[in-house]
């Protein structure tokens, strides 16, 4: 356990900073939840201001004293970037290395190349699956759009056959496999093994994506049919460059920091001996930060110094590769301050008591609790980091595997029926060429398909973890 998961630990068992009762902190939730959800749909203030704003007024209907309230947000904030900012820098810098060197490129066109029509969907599912590792949803949906374009108007597919697989791969890997910030923070905030659930992720994440991928594919192009939009293919982003990374130097270089991250869980499960040298050893390289730090090192040679970047032009993808990120680790760190601020007023248990009264299993109340939260702000990453936050404390007793299919429970809540309060309804809707109407028929019920077929896997898994 990290000792950022110790020190939540000893937060969650500390004397609460109200006095209120179970009615009260539940109309303070719904409150507090009501003023972000009123500030981002309504007012359309930036996510970290709704947050922020949302914390403090979550702890004065809870009746909360403002000082606690404030060190509560401010130590959930500190603590939450502490945990995962740096994760998020490098895993932005890995994929703007991969997407400026051409390597993504590569991968595309290599598994393009080798894939007949019949196949085109599944070569799809594949390629963002494999790019939507180290990248964020939106980054990748930027990068992989004109690829899409492109196949279905030179092959004359329907768009909806080619771009629901490669939407279904980024958005699964988005929500269910770290190093993205969503599960990061939810492994940090219930005390998750970060290998067990990289691990579980992906038994997961699998099935889930050939169902809602290539499967549901086949009927999201009868419902919607239509044909790539000629002004919305825009220039490849690696045009300008005399040379690329190779295909296999490239694909190993994205699965590094996987490989790592998986051979320490695998060891750990194995060995499992503290004081073994191997486990040590395996312990060090297999930590998320070591294991992004080693591909990002490599990356700077497989790909940038592959694809001909003088070192004046690595410094600038490194620099222009941290700008971006800057409102996602806000927003995530005053998440990590609403969630601390719920955990303080003593949200946490009465959501145990709720839980035992009703008997609800707890990886369907994280579930629930997610959904309810990405319905109403219509993000993933802020339903991730509440609903971590409001479980929290049911993982305690939990073992290794129970606490990662936690996370995974919460991360396919997270995904639950995107609709017009999420910005990537409306980078899908505008980037194909569709209406309001298209774009639920197809978006939001791949969306809701992952996360039901997720939860259904989650729940497999955990009669026999």
């Amino acid at each position: 356990m990290t000792s950022l998961s110790v020190e939540m630990l000893a937060a969650d068992a500390a004397e609460p900073i109200t006095s209120a009762g179970n009615a009260q902190l539940g109309i303070a939730v719904l409150a507090g939840i009501a003023v972000i959800v009123l500030l981002i749909t309504k007012f359309k203030l930036h996510a970290f201001l709704a947050l922020t704003i949302g914390s403090l007024a979550l702890g004065a209907f809870a009746g909360a004293p403002l000082a606690d309230t404030i060190k509560s947000f401010s130590t959930g904030l500190g603590n939450t970037v502490a945990g995962v900012g740096v994760l998020i820098a490098l895993g932005a810098i890995l994929g703007k290395l991969l997407a400026d060197s051409g390597g993504a490129d590569q991968i595309v066109d290599t598994i393009l190349a080798k894939a007949s029509r019949r196949s085109m969907p599944w070569a799809m599912v594949l390629i963002a699956s494999v790019i939507g590792l180290p990248l964020f949803f939106e980054v990748g949906i930027v990068l992989l759009i004109p690829v899409v374009l492109m196949v279905a108007k030179r092959g004359n597919y329907s768009l909806m056959r080619i771009g629901i697989p490669a939407l279904a791969g980024l958005s699964v890997m988005h929500g269910l496999i770290p190093p993205h910030p969503g599960p990061l923070v939810a492994i940090d905030a219930v005390g998750a093994n970060l290998g067990v659930t990289l691990a579980l992720g992906l038994v997961v994440a699998i099935p889930t994506v050939i169902i809602a991928g290539p499967v549901f594919s086949r009927y999201a192009a009868r419902w919607v049919d239509i044909q790539a939009p000629e002004h919305m293919i825009p220039t490849r982003p690696s045009e300008d460059l005399e040379k690329r990374p190779g295909f296999g130097v490239t694909v190993a270089t994205v699965m590094l920091p996987v490989v790592l991250m998986l051979v320490k869980a695998l060891v750990d499960i194995v060995v499992d001996d503290p004081e073994n040298a191997v486990q040590k050893v395996t312990d060090v390289i297999g930590s998320p930060l070591i294991a992004l730090l080693a591909a990002v090192i490599v990356a700077l040679f497989t790909l940038g110094r592959a694809a001909g970047f003088t070192k004046e032009r690595l410094s600038s993808t490194v620099e222009k590769s941290l700008a971006p990120i800057a409102g996602v680790l806000l927003i995530v760190g005053a998440g990590g301050g609403f969630k601390q601020t719920l955990i303080d007023i003593g949200v946490g248990q009465m959501i145990l008591e709720f839980s035992e009264n009703w008997s609800i299993p707890a990886l369907l109340l994280a579930w629930l609790i997610a959904v309810a939260i990405r319905l109403a702000t219509g993000s993933a990453t802020v339903a991730t980091i509440s609903a971590a936050g409001l479980v929290a404390p049911l993982a305690e007793g939990m073992s290794t595997g129970e606490t990662a299919l936690l996370v995974l429970a919460i991360g396919a809540g997270s995904l639950f029926f995107s609709h017009v309060n999420d910005a990537g309804f409306w980078l899908v809707k505008e980037y194909f060429g569709m209406n309001v109407g298209q774009t639920v028929k197809t978006w939001s019920v791949m969306e809701t398909i992952i996360s039901v077929v997720a939860l259904v896997f989650v729940l497999l898994l955990s009669l026999l973890v």
